[in-house]
């Protein structure tokens, strides 16, 4: 049997699963959660969707997701905590974590403490420097790995699910993108015309009185 076409921007990952499967899974998802700009969200729900089709199966997917993502954001929060702001202010433009966006980031960590190891699993850019940001800031490692395992389980469970479920209706699911995609295109148009126009707004209003 046939893998299914993976739906939009999930397409350009089949080859991967077809020839690595469980592999590429575990590898982006490590590589993603220690500050390396790969798609390994993206390559999660691909297989998840690959699985519900028949083609994985979801528990081997998840229990790789689960040990890298736990893994790897580990390995971020060893980075924090030996290199500290050195390291960033030296390196930190390379995996797009300048010193300014580190600073924003250990700013809204220190707000909202280290519970929000948990929450910064499901926002992209919290999750990729989770753990480094941790480690720099000097959190204890074992209260670090409660709240990141915690995480790690919530977000590989929430998107296995996910994929999982659209992978066993996925013809189903193209029948709705066809039937509906130019509903789907005016909504995306919508989109970003309100978000130009928000950002018009806002610079409006920034803009000093003369």
């Amino acid at each position: 049997m046939a893998p299914p076409p993976l739906p939009g921007p999930l397409a350009h990952l089949a080859p991967l699963l077809d020839h690595y499967g469980y592999l590429v899974v575990g590898a982006l998802v490590f590589l993603e959660d220690f500050g390396v700009p790969v798609p390994g969200e993206t390559i999660l729900i691909a297989a998840s969707v690959y699985a519900g089709a028949g083609q994985l199966n979801i528990a081997a997917v998840a229990a790789t997701a689960l040990a890298a993502a736990v893994i790897g954001d580990n390995i971020g929060y060893l980075i924090g905590r030996s290199g500290g702001r050195a390291l960033i202010h030296r390196y930190g433009r390379y995996i797009f974590l300048p010193e300014r966006r580190f600073q924003a980031a250990e700013a809204f960590f220190h707000r909202h403490g280290a519970p929000i190891i948990t929450v910064a699993r499901f926002i992209d850019g919290f999750r990729q420097f989770n753990g480094i940001v941790a480690g720099t800031t000097g959190v204890e490692w074992r209260r670090f790995l409660t709240f990141n395992v915690l995480g790690a389980v919530l977000w590989v469970g929430l998107w296995t699910t996910v994929g999982y479920l659209a992978g066993t209706n996925i013809n189903k699911v193209y029948d709705d993108l066809v039937r509906y995609q130019t509903y789907l295109l005016f909504a995306v148009i919508a989109l970003i015309a309100l978000a130009i126009g928000r950002h018009l707004i806002r610079r409006r209003r920034e803009r000093p009185v003369q």
